[in-house]
């Protein structure tokens, strides 16, 4: 491989002697113009402008799809301006030496500044470290191809499976770490502990122990016989090995535990270790550095062991230079820390993150961590094959959910591959739980597992320096070195099962401190033999040195041990388990007790030659001489015979499906796991090798062409070269839901990019709620009685409910101060009773205490998502916790709200979730199932440790915090104190007017008294039969102080007026001089008012025809006809039929008004009239008069049902003229918020009046004489007029008794038509639950409870008893079967 050659000076601004700093993305190569050739892709080139593609990764390239418009990147716009301004030429570069030559870097470590990566960024104000992974909230439904672990296998086939243009996701346990973040000190490290198995010591039973971050970076997993340690982390056991490259020995590959394919041609790896050092770039400590007197020590015990010519330095993927590594990373030469079982800081180590994880993100693989895989299932949908991988997601802190972590697992469809490089312990748990749950496989998964033969011991207290302990920030004058740099290797022998190698190491620093304390109590040490007084003096004073000037006191024992690593060959007896779900390792026999033996008497003669004391490890002292591998293989063993009888996995990796040859299409195992034997060596190379094999195979096996062609530079910051691409969907269902969740991945990342670039802080915490819902098509209306119905029948039914859901907001300020107060949703849902279950959810919405604009005074939590099923199914979640005035100085009632989710499951309509603010885009889906879940003390508490505040430092974690909770507590404090809130006064501006209805004429009315009022005019939009002589002439009259807008609301969007017009009516409604008019303030009354109304009824038979017209009146202005029909003023032979609403000629007081009536010795009206004059205005303001603003402040006292409480002024003044005169549940939020719009005001005589006729239960006419008018000869005037009497049961205004007492005088008067030997007349009464006074005509569901039967009865008289409504095909039709008119 050609390589770039440099100049021997130093790079320019560099004095001689000292190491270039670490490049940075400010200075990439093709800036610079660098040149490398290369083969496959180990190497970056020019910055030529080829056919890449550096777009986003979350665009999938296909055909059904356009193709983005290509983005340059800054570095390629640099290249252009360098090419233009330089001679280019191809090996002009920043320095990058030949591998081994340092002719311009310095001859020892970087000083304490290079030792530790602060940024990798230029600019202060952008991340200081990459991020290759993505949050899980943008991870996909379904990718081609999922890779478990991203280790030496994961990294592999992460990095192969992107170069074929397979969509790859990578899901890994750990979290993303770049150098720079890892621990040094106790305290850091022990932080990234997590600490599980079976803690058995000695001959003891044992006990499970799981503590520690089960995300941490290193995993200590207790064994019987042995204990193991891992890594996690993007790069797996990558992050913390000692980078050692030792490919295996042909005798071990030739053994017969290896399938034939392998041990019959041991030559096969050969290529793939080729493969596996282009990417790594292995290399030995060079001979023109610092001496280190580890190194030296272990030459000089080799030589004593006769083992020198066994004695050589380790190739390992140290970097020794600065420069871009093979796959376009920058990376820095070693600071010689010896932190590499810790993590190396100082950028040299050539981890997977830094090589194929790199490249894979470059090529468009997405990682996700924290992401804990459980287990596989395949898939049954029937939108393809693969499999399911079923994953516990750490974040958010979710683990706080103990119960629910493991038990509520989200998932990801493979469609066509899962790629198990979770390593030696974890990927067999995998497979071990898959087995249980039904994937069948071998019965050896789990068996013949290794601990490679590993042995830890140490040289104690030698006569010598060895300087083997890390140091954080290393002196230049006294390196470490990597942690292992030499190695005895003595694997060529006759029985390649009594090979072994010794190497070297370093102990990290965060354990410094604890090495002299178990180097003294560490039983079963061996002293070396025959020293002499003086040498056991000076053995004293270097311990005692090192115990009370610390380990790194020079001249201490602890600066003199020598740390000692062995692999070699153990027996493979080791057994993986699952008892009560929890891995359970046991070694049966960790090693052949001769040959351990044989190994320990080495070591010590080695230290006896050094005049040191050979102390065991720790687990071999002090449990039962236990030993610890940080190297455990095997467990999904490759199968000797090519059956499932002998192994896990063919020799290319393939998951058997039982004990035959046969295998799962594409299940594929590429980690340790499947090396059936110990390697007597460092395995990563081995297992690296063998990943690159096995994705070779299942891709020339697929038809799948790996890429060679090299990387650029990489701007990690910036965006990937790549983009996978996508077959083509076979179904438009496919490619519809594609092509949304695009556009929702988007939406997240636009949201999550905006927020970090601002370095904004988040919030988030993770919910569980679990409850009963009912699977019933039927249950469609969204009102409580329906909810509670369906989750008493789920409740009988055993039809349980839960989800698994975290909120994440990325912006504090956004879901503060935004209208929607959006979060992000992210987990599961499972109900077992709705096909499909369980579900995953990707990318909700959460809006926190969202305005009701259903209800006034109500705020909801709402939960809304789409959601997929393990079927394939997408469904639709919609739920919302209601807190409303209900809440209002009551605690109990407070929880009940907030922890009570009303569920509504329906089908997914594509498209539904498109508009964001659309929030009654859920009502479009069939509904499905619906029900109530609830939040269980418990889980509130777990809620309450989850609650996380994000940001770039501590005091925007602070700062983000704050805003949260006094917005959450500001919000929930001005519901629960809603009485003592601040009142809200008319706006100036218009909201909410969604159906703005104007008449189609307003015609001047005069009365015979001369007044002028108005009336106005609505022609029909469609009639019978579309003949226009089936339009009939309908009449309304509203009531006091409101107008036609009762009946034409414009904040509602279908009012009374859109329903009857719809229906072949001309609708005339008067607004009369007690309405809201400026005439009204002239001392008139419901007896003048019926001049009005007979005006009207002369211009409509005037302009019509003298046909008998229908009539709806309403309250007062239904007193107000009645007092014209039974005095005559009105000819009843004008009149077809009466609907008339709350009243007609009985008015009489609801309890709560006749209790004002009747209070105190004189009448409220002349204590207002006195105070305030004789107009009482149910507006106001905030500068209204003193005696004005003094009521207002006294109706917060009005004494209210406590879901009645508001803190609308004109809504309490209205309540106190009149009475409440509707139910605020049935109002919306506009409707009730510009009340002030639609209702005028009262004089006091038209009040006094109003209350005396309340009284008294009759109507009346004006004063002084206050005639009764309900005479028996009146009455006779009504004889032959159908009736429909109604009234809202809740009415608070006017008693029911009001429509009883009527219907019953006229039942009484003329008969009914049942009435035996009478005519009769026809009179009818209803009573509507759950309506007030006011609301059958102004609520929002009026047009589906009230106006149905309202036209039936007009129909009926005007129309005659045959006809039948037909339903016109317009717009109303549209919207109900929509459901854009359900509430």
């Amino acid at each position: 491989m050609e390589k770039a050659t440099l100049s021997a000076g130093p790079a320019p601004g560099q004095a001689n002697g000292a190491l270039s700093p670490p490049p940075t993305p400010a200075h990439h190569g093709s800036e610079l113009g660098i040149g490398i050739q290369s083969e496959g892709f180990g190497g970056i080139t020019n910055g030529s402008k080829e056919n890449d593609n550096v777009n986003r990764p979350q665009l999938y390239r296909s055909p059904e799809f356009s193709e983005p418009t290509p983005r340059p990147s800054p570095s390629t716009q640099a290249a252009d301006t360098f090419k233009e301004n330089h001679e280019f030429r191809r090996h002009d570069s920043h320095p990058i030496p030949a591998s081994g030559i340092h002719d311009q870097e310095a001859g020892g470590p970087q000083s304490r500044s290079k030792a530790n990566i602060r940024t990798y960024q230029e600019d202060g104000q952008k991340a200081a470290f990459p991020r290759l992974s993505k949050p899980v909230e943008l991870l996909r439904n379904s990718y081609d191809v999922v890779v478990i672990g991203s280790g030496y296998g994961g990294g592999v086939a992460a990095s192969r499976m992107a170069r074929t243009g397979q969509s790859v996701c990578v899901l890994e346990r750990g979290k993303e770490k770049w150098p720079g973040e890892y621990p040094t000190g106790i305290k850091d490290a022990t932080e990234e502990l997590h600490v599980s198995g079976n803690f058995a010591p000695g001959i003891t039973g044992g006990k499970m122990v799981d503590t520690g971050d089960p995300t941490g970076m290193y995993h200590l997993i207790f064994g019987k016989g042995q204990n193991c340690v891992v890594g996690n982390g993007l790069g797996g056991t990558s992050l913390m090995n000692a980078n050692v490259f030792m490919p295996a020995d042909k005798g071990t590959l030739g053994l017969k535990a290896w399938p034939a394919e392998i041990r019959g041609k041991v030559d096969v790896l050969d290529e793939y270790y080729t493969k596996v050092e282009k990417v790594l770039e292995p290399e030995e400590y060079p001979d023109d550095w610092p001496t280190l007197p580890k190194l030296k020590m272990l030459q000089k015990q080799a030589e004593f062991l006769n083992l020198g010519n066994k004695f050589k330095k380790v190739r390992q993927t140290t970097r020794f230079h600065n420069g871009p590594n093979s796959t376009g990373v920058e990376m820095s030469a070693s600071a010689l820390t010896g932190q590499d079982a810790t993590g190396i800081n100082d950028g040299s180590k050539t981890t997977t993150l830094v090589t194929y994880l790199a490249d894979a993100w470059n090529w468009g693989a997405e990682m996700f961590c924290e992401c804990e895989v459980r287990h596989i299932e395949k898939y049954k949908g029937s939108d393809g094959g693969g499999y399911l991988v079923f994953f516990a997601w750490h974040g958010r802190n979710r683990g706080h959910f103990k119960a629910n972590l493991h038990g509520d697992l989200m998932w990801v469809h493979a469609k066509h591959a899962v790629f198990l490089g979770a390593g030696a312990v974890a990927t067999p748990e995998i497979l071990l739980r898959s087995k249980a749950l039904g994937l069948q496989m071998s019965s050896t998964v789990g068996q013949n597992m290794s601990g490679n033969g590993d042995i830890l011991a140490f040289g104690y207290n030698t006569d010598e320096a060895v300087n083997s302990i890390g140091r954080p920030f290393p002196s230049p004058y006294n390196p470490i070195g990597p942690t292992i740099t030499g190695v005895i290797d003595c694997r060529d022998q006759e029985n390649p099962l009594d090979g072994f190698v010794i190497e070297e190491g370093a102990i990290p620093h965060a354990l410094a401190h604890f090495l002299q304390a178990m180097m003294d109590i560490m039983p079963g040490s061996t002293p070396p033999k025959n020293e002499t007084l003086v040498e056991r003096t000076q053995a004293a004073l270097a311990r005692y040195g090192s115990r009370f000037l610390g380990p790194y006191f020079k001249r201490g024992a602890i600066e003199r041990t020598q740390v000692y690593l062995i692999m070699s060959h153990d027996s493979n007896q080791a057994v993986l388990s699952l008892q009560d779900d929890k891995p359970v390792l046991e070694f049966l026999g960790v090693g052949r007790s001769d040959h351990v033996k044989k190994l320990n008497h080495m070591l010590q003669r080695a230290t006896e030659a050094v005049g040191g004391t050979l102390v065991q490890n720790p687990f071999f002292a002090l449990m039962g001489q236990q030993q610890v591998t940080v190297h455990p293989i095997g467990g999904a063993c490759m199968a000797r015979d090519g059956t499932g009888m002998t192994g896990v996995t063919n020799h290319v990796g393939e998951v058997f499906t039982g004990t035959g040859s046969e295998t799962y299409d594409g299940l594929i195992v590429t980690d340790g796991s499947v090396v059936p034997t110990s390697l007597g060596a460092n395995p990563f190379a081995t297992i690296a090798a063998l990943a690159e094999r096995s994705v070779d195979a299942y891709a020339k096996s697929k038809g799948l062409v790996i890429s060679d062609k090299p990387n650029k530079l990489l701007d990690l910051f910036g965006e990937p070269q790549h983009l996978p691409e996508r077959c083509r969907p076979l179904q438009k269902r496919q490619i519809q839901a594609i092509r949304e969740e695009q556009v929702s991945i988007d939406e997240a990342d636009k949201a999550i990019q905006s927020a970090n670039d601002i370095k904004a802080g988040g919030f988030g915490f993770t919910e569980v709620m679990s409850g009963f819902i009912h699977y019933d098509p039927n249950l469609k209306a969204d009102n409580r009685e329906t909810y509670e119905l369906a989750c008493r029948t789920a409740t009988s039914l055993c039809e349980s409910a839960r989800f698994f859901l975290s909120v994440q907001s990325f912006n504090t300020i956004s879901i503060v101060n935004s209208a929607q107060h959006r979060g992000l949703l992210t987990g599961t849902f499972a109900c077992p009773s709705i096909p499909g279950s369980p579900f995953m959810v990707s990318r909700g919405e959460f809006n926190l205490f969202i305005l009701d604009n259903k209800a006034p005074g109500t705020r909801n939590l709402t939960y809304d998502f789409d959601m997929t099923g393990v079927n394939g199914r997408r469904l639709h979640f919609h739920g919302y916790k209601v807190v409303d005035s209900s809440v209002a100085l009551a605690p109990v009632q407070f929880w009940k709200s907030t922890s009570t989710l009303y569920v509504t499951v329906s089908e997914h309509v594509p498209g539904m979730c498109a508009d964001l603010n659309d929030e009654e885009a859920w009502r479009r889906g069939r509904v499905l199932a619906k029900g109530i879940m609830h939040i269980k003390a418990g889980d509130f508490l777990s809620e309450i440790m989850t609650l996380t505040p994000t940001g770039s430092h501590l005091l925007k974690k602070v700062a983000s915090a704050a805003s949260f909770l006094t917005y959450f507590t500001r919000k929930s404090m001005s519901l629960f104190l809603a009485p003592l809130t601040p009142l809200q006064y008319p706006s100036q501006t218009y909201s909410g007017f969604i159906n703005n209805t104007p008449p189609d004429q307003s015609i001047a009315i005069y009365a015979a008294d001369q007044v002028c009022t108005r009336m106005h005019i609505w022609e029909p939009t469609s009639y019978p039969d579309n003949d226009k002589k089936n339009i009939k002439n309908l009449f309304m009259i509203p009531g006091a102080a409101v107008d036609h807008q009762i009946y034409a609301l414009p904040t509602i969007r279908f009012n009374a007026v859109n329903y009857l017009t719809r229906a072949g009516y001309r609708v005339f409604i008067t607004v009369h001089r007690i309405g809201q008019l400026m005439v009204a303030e002239n001392n008139w009354t419901t007896y003048d008012a019926r001049l009005d109304i007979k005006a009207c009824l002369e211009y409509i038979r005037k302009q019509h025809g003298n046909d008998k017209i229908y009539t709806i009146a309403h309250c007062m202005g239904s007193v107000a006809f009645s007092c014209g029909l039974l005095d005559g003023t009105i000819p009843t032979e004008w009149i077809s039929g009466i609907t008339a609403s709350q009243v007609f000629m009985n008015p009489i007081w609801n309890t709560v008004n006749m209790a004002k009536v009747m209070a105190g010795p004189v009448p409220m009206d002349k204590i207002y009239t006195l105070l305030a004059g004789s107009w009482f205005s149910c507006s106001t303001s905030r500068d209204d008069s003193y005696v004005q603003a003094a009521i207002n402040q006294f109706l917060r006292l009005y004494p209210q049902p406590r879901r009645e409480i508001c803190n609308n002024a004109a809504c309490h003044r209205c309540s106190l003229v009149f009475g409440r005169c509707w139910n605020h549940s049935n109002l919306n939020e506009a409707t009730h918020r510009q009340i002030d719009r639609f209702f005028g005001g009262v004089n006091m005589r038209l009040l006094h009046l109003l209350m005396k006729m309340g009284v008294e239960g009759h109507v009346q006419t004006n004063g002084p004489m206050y005639d009764t008018l309900t005479t028996p000869d009146n009455i006779q005037r009504l004889k032959g007029i159908p009736f429909l009497l109604f009234v809202g049961r809740d009415n608070a205004v006017l008693s029911p008794e009001s429509t009883e007492r009527t219907f019953e005088t006229l039942c009484d008067t003329f008969g009914t038509s049942s009435t035996p030997g009478r005519e009769g007349g026809d009179y009818k009464r209803r009573v509507v639950p759950g309506y007030g006074h006011l609301d059958p005509w102004m609520g929002r569901n009026a047009w589906k409870d009230i106006y149905p039967f309202v036209r039936e009865e007009v129909d009926r008289v005007a129309r005659g008893e045959a006809y039948k409504f037909v339903e016109p095909d317009d717009e109303f039709k549209k919207m109900v079967e929509e459901g854009k008119l359900l509430y």
